[in-house]
């Protein structure tokens, strides 16, 4: 199991990652991530056909101030594509409104590959994320 974390309020940019900064619970030889960046990446170490992960991401997001009221929305992605399935959607009241999002996920990882894991603001503005934290157990 790996733990990802970043506490500080980020500006995340439409189509852009999540950036995690800091490792509380370091994952071993098959999680891998490098401090300050967004990807995680899943080995395959297994003598099975595929490794399997449960992949979670929860924290606070919201329209930054001069942003424009509405829809927003993160995700997980999976080799750079978000899944609708685990999509988080929220319509803030106004600007500078927090709202608390959790979204998860199982991810094979083929047996001698590698898969990589974000969280991806899939919205058509910046928004605000606080408190980011994302979890990644080896399930199987």
């Amino acid at each position: 199991m790996a733990e990802f974390t970043n506490t500080m309020l980020q500006t995340v940019a439409a189509g852009q990652n999540v950036v995690f900064t800091e490792t509380p619970v370091y994952g071993g030889e098959c999680i891998l991530h490098r401090e300050g960046a967004g990807v995680v990446t899943l080995k395959g170490m297994t003598n099975q056909c595929r490794a399997l992960y449960k992949v979670s991401f929860g924290g606070n997001i919201q329209i930054p101030a001069g942003g424009t009221v509405g829809e927003i929305s993160i995700a997980l992605t999976v080799e750079g594509e978000p899944l609708a399935s685990a999509t988080a959607i929220v319509t803030p009241a106004a600007v500078e409104e927090f709202a608390n999002v959790y979204v998860s996920v199982l991810v094979e990882a083929p047996r001698g590959c590698c898969v990589s894991v974000a969280v991806e603001n899939t919205s058509d503005e910046a928004i605000e994320v606080q408190n980011a934290n994302l979890i990644v157990e080896r399930v199987a």
